[in-house]
C-alpha cells in the first residue's frame, strides 16, 4: 500500500473527520484535513475521492469544490454535510451527496461506488453526478416547487440527453437505486479495470 493519499477527509470536526478516516483507513490510504485551505494543500493527483463538509469557517466546502475542479483534479468529490440540498447543488460539480449523521457503512459503500466510476467514461459519470442531484432535490422538494424550477427542468433535460448517449443498460434507468444495481452490473460484466 501506497503512502499517497486516496481519499481525503474534509471536515472542521476534526473528531468527525479523524472517525471517517479510522473507517476508511483499513482499505486505502487516507488523508484528514481540518480546513479548507489544509485541503486544498493536501490535494494531489493521488486522491481518487474528496469527502467534503459543505459547511467550514474559512474557505467553505463550496468554495473548497470550486477550486478542486478549477485546478483540474480528477476526483471524485462527495459532500457530506448536515445542509439539506436546495436548488444551489444543481450547479455544483460535485458526484453526489451524503446527509449527515452518515453511518460506517453508507460511508464505505458511498466511496466504493463513487471510486468505481472512475472506470467509466466521463458521460457516464456526468450522468450519475446529475441523477444524483436529481434524486436527491426530488426527495427534498415539492413537485409544483420542481415544477416551477427552470433549473430543475434544465437538470432533467440534460438527464434525458445523456441518457440516450449512454449504453444500453443505462439508458433503462430511471431511478438513483436503479443506476446503483445497474453501475455494478456493468463492472461485473467489464470485470475491474486498471
Amino acid at each position: 500500500m501506497t503512502d499517497e493519499p486516496e481519499v481525503l477527509v474534509v471536515d472542521d470536526e476534526s473528531r468527525l473527520a479523524d472517525l471517517f478516516a479510522a473507517w476508511l483507513g483499513t482499505d486505502r490510504p487516507v488523508a484528514t484535513a481540518y480546513n479548507g485551505e489544509e485541503a486544498l494543500e493536501k490535494m494531489s493527483d493521488s486522491v481518487e475521492v474528496v469527502l467534503l463538509d459543505r459547511r467550514m469557517p474559512g474557505l467553505s466546502g463550496d468554495e473548497v469544490l470550486q477550486e478542486i475542479r478549477n485546478e483540474g483534479y480528477d476526483c471524485r468529490v462527495v459532500m457530506v454535510t448536515a445542509v439539506d440540498p436546495d436548488f444551489d447543488i444543481i450547479e455544483m460539480g460535485f458526484d453526489d451527496y451524503l446527509v449527515k449523521p452518515v453511518s460506517k457503512d453508507e460511508l464505505l459503500e458511498m466511496v466504493a461506488n463513487v471510486s468505481t466510476r472512475s472506470n467509466y467514461k466521463s458521460d457516464i459519470q456526468e450522468y450519475y453526478a446529475l441523477v444524483s442531484k436529481k434524486a436527491l432535490l426530488e426527495s427534498e422538494k415539492a413537485d409544483r416547487e420542481l415544477a416551477d424550477h427552470e433549473e430543475y427542468q434544465e437538470l432533467s433535460n440534460r438527464v434525458e440527453t445523456l441518457r440516450e448517449q449512454v449504453d444500453e443498460t443505462v439508458s433503462d434507468m430511471s431511478s438513483h437505486d436503479d443506476f446503483v444495481g445497474a453501475f455494478q452490473d456493468l463492472q461485473t460484466e467489464n470485470g475491474p479495470q486498471s
